[in-house]
């Protein structure tokens, strides 16, 4: 149990969200983001006080071929002790930014851990960069100390700084080895942080624009995630999966934070290549409870028509894109669970969301969370709506959950945080009852014959046809109309990509969407995703512009098809 006054008060803002967790309104009304005080380290102020001493699995790693490796709360907290005391060792002291370059495996979060507990700062980072995305937020974010995987330190070695390099693995010249820290002593380092000191760094995933370096604190994430933790319905005891890669802000919402703020077990499947039926046989055997996978994953399972549910599962989420209700309904059918939407950025915790025990709106992302406040701004106006960009107010007091800024970057962040709101870019629409439903990124939001189209909206329609795995929409320059709607679409499984199939999917659209709406053309193509897999429409939008006088060889349009009518 927390016995300091800032674990208390966590634990009680905690508890009085677990106690609320099927009335939004009653948790909403009830919560207050606790006060920690200036000195606030969540390592150590809420995880070793609930770890010592305490047998419940925290993590287990299940690999592709059965073996596994786990650690007990008290094991994860004496075992980062010995890490962070290692790491100081070493030379490792507060405030050095640590790229933190590991797979999912045990050791990622022992690390994550001990680099708070010294109150150095973590830099998550996808193993599927290459050195010169390395070299590049190495120098940018000011590195001091890389942990890297046996099979990613070779990137590093023809980056000339003076860095304290830790290879996680077999061992390798010139570098420290991690399970050297096996020898370090198991107390407490003892390091104390200000509560607004930056606790860790995430690279945004670039989908319009260079990436940016957003910090947290050691408040707006690890106190922040209260919220998360509430959205997912994590419960102490649970056993929680989500599938996401290190790296990105998901990563540490959903399997480091938000399932630990509960004391909960983290689950991780790991596997080379997505197999459907292995990820449910796996949820089923480990006794999941509760699960969220971003869209593209619950698209493919869909594909593979698994319709029997696994035993455990309580609580299902999406997150990271909109989820199209085609998709929430077929897995309803099946699994008798409905699958919850939810927004935030990596820029902040979870905001919006459909909580447990509510009934869902169709195609809604749900309300404003505990502990936030949601305002739509209409962005011509910029006057209070009922549409516009999603916003938070900054002033009287500024979000807790909320980034203080990005790193090096004061004009970008002015154009998000100014005149009293944090703005988000994305855009959504709220009805009567405070359902708020997602329409578009400012960015990809576009105009057809003067009516505004929102691409999520018309790939919602498209994921209904059969054919359709993935699609992207966008407007496609057109001399009278503005634009002219147009998909680039990921054929399903079995699906040709040919003119009957293209006739198909533009005769859906005519039966299914209004003509304002209506798409004209249709493309099959590999959609451009960033790393942590959103659709990069700016490539697609960029690509129409360039065949904006010609027509691109490869697309298929409604005037090639006679039979269909005007």
């Amino acid at each position: 149990m927390p016995h300091s006054a800032a674990g208390l008060a966590y634990r009680e803002a905690r508890d009085s969200l677990l106690a609320r967790s099927h009335d939004v309104a009653a948790a909403r009304d009830g919560f207050r983001w606790p006060d920690v005080g200036d000195h606030f380290n969540w390592a150590v102020d809420w995880f070793d006080q609930i770890a010592e001493g305490n047998d419940r699995l925290a993590l287990r790693v299940v690999e592709e071929d059965g073996s596994e490796a786990s650690r007990t709360y008290d094991q994860m907290r004496r075992r980062s002790n010995r890490v962070a005391n290692w790491l100081a060792a070493n030379g490792v002291v507060r405030g050095d930014r640590v790229m933190l370059m590991i797979d999912n495996r045990v050791e990622l979060w022992e690390a994550m851990l001990a680099i708070m507990k010294i109150g150095a700062v973590i830099l998550p980072t996808s193993v599927v960069l290459g050195p010169d995305d390395l070299v590049e937020r190495i120098e940018r974010a000011d590195i001091r100390v890389v942990i890297a995987d046996e099979t990613d330190a070779a990137k590093f070695d023809g980056i000339d700084r003076d860095l304290v390099r830790v290879n996680v693995g077999a061992p390798r010249a010139g570098w420290l080895s991690f399970a050297d820290s096996d020898g370090a002593s198991d107390a407490a380092p003892g390091v104390v942080v200000d509560s607004t000191d930056a606790a860790i760094v995430y690279f945004t995933s670039g989908t319009t624009s260079r990436p940016k370096m957003v910090e947290h604190t050691h408040v707006s994430y690890p106190v922040g995630h209260l919220s998360t933790m509430y959205w997912i319905g994590v419960r102490p005891g649970d056993v929680h999966m989500t599938i996401s890669a290190p790296g990105w802000g998901k990563h540490a919402w959903s399997l480091f934070f938000s399932p630990w703020i509960a004391e909960a077990t983290v689950f991780v499947y790991n596997y080379r290549r997505f197999d459907a039926v292995a990820l449910v046989e796996q949820l089923d055997r480990a006794g999941v409870n509760t699960f969220c996978a971003p869209p593209t994953v619950w698209r493919m399972l869909i594909q593979a028509d698994l319709e029997k549910r696994p035993a455990a599962l309580r609580e299902l989420l999406s997150a990271g894109e909109p989820l199209n209700p085609e998709v929430i309904a077929t897995i309803e059918r099946w699994w008798g669970v409905q699958i919850r939407d939810g927004y935030g950025q990596t820029e902040l915790t979870a905001v919006i969301g459909n909580t447990p025990g509510v009934p869902l709106k169709p195609g809604s992302m749900g309300r404003a969370l505990p502990g936030v406040e949601v305002v739509l701004l209409d962005p011509v106006t910029g006057e209070v709506s009922d549409e516009g960009e999603i916003c938070l107010p900054t002033r009287p007091v500024r979000p807790l959950n909320l980034m203080p800024g990005y790193i090096g970057e004061p004009e970008r962040t002015a154009r998000v945080d100014h005149d009293g709101y944090y703005r988000t870019s994305d855009v959504a629409s709220r009805d009567e009852n405070g359902f708020l439903t997602f329409v578009g990124r400012t960015d990809d939001v576009f105009k057809a014959s003067d009516f505004k189209v929102s691409p999520f909206e018309v790939e919602s329609i498209l994921l209904e046809h059969p054919a359709v795995a993935e699609a992207g929409v966008v407007g496609a320059p057109d001399h009278l109309r503005l634009n002219i709607v147009k998909a680039y679409v990921h054929p399903a499984a079995g699906a040709a990509p040919d003119a009957a199939t293209a006739r198909s999917i533009l005769a859906h659209a005519r039966e299914h969407m209004p003509p304002y709406l209506r798409v004209r053309r249709v493309e099959f193509f590999e959609l451009p995703k960033t790393i942590s897999g959103k659709i990069r429409r700016v490539e697609l939008r960029e690509r129409e512009e360039r065949h904006a006088d010609t027509r691109i060889d490869t697309e298929f349009r409604e005037q090639d098809f006679p039979d269909l009518k005007s």
